[in-house]
């Protein structure tokens, strides 16, 4: 029997409506769990280098930001159910391929685990690229989820009670999010490095009950239609590209993201080493999404006669300050503030104008974009707004290593304490150089703003003349 959609505003939804949302707070604690301390996995657990770790991790990201498209024409010829059980297997396999890896290696004496990690050959063995096809699989699983869950939304919503139902939607987003970071510091506080292997363990817990979740309760009758061919998505991606309207605005944007993104690339690391290990890089994290959504409504609300373009100009410049913020922490006096290190308070202070930042500028990027797509293939458009962020993921996690390696580098790479303070003295010029692309990147969007405005008016002369 086919669950009705009512047509008035309501706040009951089918019961598919709730489990699609229950499995994605689940995904996203999973993913946000590990997520904000993949780079010191990668390095503490795996033995990569800073650059490899930053690599590794932006390409992980890029990809979870590109591939949804084509996963989501894929998910509608195969069926919602289909798609989230080979998601919800795949991210399973994944999480749990992270915390069964660092066994293996040990049990090869390359490495030794417990609350410090004792490496014994595996920084220079082939051993440690096995992460790289659990980083494929969880990227592949992971692709699948945005477009099925929004989907699913969308055909267990009507008209009348859709943008209730995305507001829950987004509700459980961030519940999820905030809700994985969390469990970071417990775990590592009760068994230091070694957290980091079991976290995986928990998110693989949460991707497992979630593919329970869809195989029992996941039942609803209708889907969305396969209209769109792999032919279709890539031909809307080359249509993309061909926007150069489009594609520059989305190079002077990847520069906010640059930013952005390095709450997960240089962040922790960067506070472990400056504010000791009693620091909590994943409960500095948690600030962005509690900023964003305190903020987001005033936000709109504030800046709705003011246009798209002129509200993510405001958001960017808000960006520089927010990377001073981040590098003044090593530039102060070292006694604490309000019980934190410096560092760490400053990095508070700066992710919270990061978020600001974010509500000025994220949802008017959405509808800018979406306002440059021709009438009627808005959707496939927007599947690719996020090309922004997969560009900034491997250029941001890129230069992250690199910089974290030249002025905040690893202990172990010294002999001494002293001779490794002396290294990291002038750690904050990794903010330095964000504060200077995140400049630069306000600026251009000024100057973009200022050409298209003279382009429309040109363009729209003519047809002033002829009336």
């Amino acid at each position: 029997m086919t669950e009705h959609v009512s047509s008035q505003t309501t706040w009951k939804f089918p019961k598919t409506f709730w489990v699609a949302n229950v499995v994605e707070l689940l995904e996203r604690a999973a993913w946000y769990g590990v997520f904000v301390v993949i780079t010191l996995y990668l390095s503490r657990i795996l033995g990569y280098s800073d650059i490899e770790a930053g690599l590794l991790s932006g390409f992980l990201s890029a990809g979870l930001y590109f591939l949804p498209t084509f996963s989501g024409a894929i998910a509608d010829h195969m069926g919602f159910k289909k798609a989230l059980l080979l998601a919800f297997g795949l991210l399973t396999i994944g999480y749990a391929s992270m915390w069964v890896l660092p066994t293996l290696l040990e049990s090869a004496g390359l490495v030794s685990y417990g609350r410090e990690v004792e490496f014994m050959g595996l920084k220079e063995s082939w051993h440690k690229w096995l992460f790289v096809p659990i980083m494929l699989v969880i990227m592949i699983g992971g692709s699948f989820i945005k477009s099925v869950i929004t989907g699913t939304v969308a055909t267990e919503t009507s008209e009348a009670n859709r943008a209730r139902g995305y507001s829950i939607f987004y509700a459980m987003v961030n519940i999820g999010a905030f809700s994985g970071k969390t469990i970071v510091k417990p775990l590592r506080e009760s068994l230091g490095n070694e957290g980091l292997v079991v976290l995986n363990l928990f998110a693989a817990g949460m991707t497992l009950l979630a593919f329970f979740g869809v195989l029992f309760f996941f039942r609803s009758e209708r889907r969305r239609e396969a209209t769109r061919t792999m032919s279709d998505v890539w031909n809307a991606l080359l249509a993309v590209c061909s926007r150069g309207r489009l594609i520059t605005l989305i190079l002077i944007i990847t520069g906010f993201w640059m930013v952005q993104h390095q709450l997960y690339a240089t962040m922790p690391k960067y506070v472990l080493r400056m504010a000791g290990e009693g620091a909590s890089p994943s409960w500095y994290a948690n600030v962005n999404p509690a900023v964003v959504v305190l903020t987001v409504g005033f936000v709109t609300q504030l800046m709705r006669k003011v246009s798209a373009l002129g509200s993510m100009t405001l958001g960017m410049f808000i960006m520089p300050v927010s990377a001073f913020c981040m590098a003044a922490g090593n530039m102060m006096n070292p006694e604490p503030l309000l019980g934190l290190h410096p560092v760490a308070f400053m990095m508070i202070v700066g992710i919270a104008f990061q978020g600001l930042a974010e509500s000025f500028i994220s949802p008017r990027f959405l509808e800018y974009f979406s306002l440059q797509a021709p009438r009627g293939e808005e959707g496939l458009y927007l599947g690719f707004s996020h090309l922004h962020s997969f560009i900034s993921s491997i250029l941001g996690f890129g230069l992250s290593g690199f910089l974290l390696d030249k002025y905040c580098p690893s202990a172990d790479q010294f002999a001494t304490t002293a001779e490794w303070t002396a290294a990291k003295a002038n750690a904050h010029y990794i903010w330095f150089v964000f504060v200077g692309i995140a400049l630069v990147s306000a600026l251009s969007l000024v100057v973009f703003g200022w050409i298209t405005r003279r382009m429309d008016e040109k363009a729209a002369k003519p047809s002033e003349v002829a009336s």
